[in-house]
């Protein structure tokens, strides 16, 4: 038996996919979660086998879980599922350690499937965002540019940014103007837009 999490902010999304694969004799779905801080306390009590979490939920994303549950939980298998796909996403992912990477539109019996695969050792994948992340290819930002523009997404000041980051406003001011010119943004609100369109944040 293959112990299960669903994590995803869309009620009735979460409990029709926990429905779905609860129907399969192989699966038992054993915990929830509608937001990102609920995923590692709901883990530490249920200890599931897979994680199922939605690339784009609050509180925080799917990606960012997915990073800390390779660090604190690295027996869970995780998969993220989405309604659509990012260029950036599949790298961020495979950089995060998940096994499996689909799309929510996909048939029941596809995920059941890419489940029992991960659950073999293997990565899924889904194609058609394999394909999709090579066509617009990796983020032309470096990590240090991907930090102050991830920190400066949510109108923070120059000050702000340096204060959260240890960084001097100056070396801000010069990561955000090189940020906005890789991006051809028209400012760092633009950079950081086209950055999350991307899934480069």
């Amino acid at each position: 038996m293959t112990t299960l999490l669903i994590a995803d902010d869309q009620t009735m999304v979460r409990e029709a996919l926990a429905a779905l694969l609860g129907m399969e004799s192989d699966f038992e779905v054993v915990a929830q979660c509608a937001r990102g801080s609920e995923v590692v306390p709901a883990i530490t009590a249920t200890r599931p086998d897979v994680a199922l979490l939605d690339v784009d939920m609050p509180e925080p994303d799917g990606l960012t879980v997915a990073a800390t549950l390779k660090d604190k939980f690295p027996e869970v298998k995780v998969i993220i599922v989405t309604t659509y796909g990012r260029p950036g996403w599949v790298k961020r992912a495979l950089d995060a350690g998940v096994s499996g990477f689909m799309v929510k539109d996909a048939p029941v019996d596809h995920l059941a499937e890419g489940i029992r695969r991960v659950m073999a050792g293997m990565s899924v994948i889904d194609p058609e965002l394999v394909v999709e992340s090579t066509m617009h290819g990796a983020s032309p930002l470096t990590a240090r540019e991907t930090d102050v523009l991830r920190a400066a997404a949510d109108g923070a000041s120059v000050d702000e940014v340096a204060t959260q980051l240890y960084l001097s406003a100056g070396t801000v001011r010069n990561r955000l103007s090189s940020a906005i010119g890789k991006t051809n943004a028209r400012n760092r609100a633009d950079a950081a837009r086209i950055a999350a369109e991307n899934g480069w944040l």
